[in-house]
């Protein structure tokens, strides 16, 4: 299990002109991703980020999870 960090990096908003990973209100076993989008990264604003990382992003916590996809994990002050 991975300990959330006091202080994950602020990733700002997230901007549709730049790639950014599919970001979940939670792992649901029935979605699926096209092959091309699955990775074992999440990109946030083209930056990669390996699986486990969290960011916030405003006052959103996002941690990336395996097939590369942001998970909302709650609200914390930015």
């Amino acid at each position: 299990m991975t300990k959330t960090p006091s202080h994950p990096p602020m990733v700002g908003a997230p901007d549709h002109t730049l790639r950014t990973s599919p970001i979940l209100e939670g792992i649901d076993e029935d979605f699926s991703l096209d092959a091309e989008i699955e990775t074992g990264v999440c990109y946030f604003n083209n930056v990669a980020y390996p699986i486990g990382t969290y960011v916030q992003s405003g006052d959103e916590l996002l941690k990336c999870e395996s097939r590369g996809v942001w998970v909302r994990e709650g609200e914390r002050e930015p």
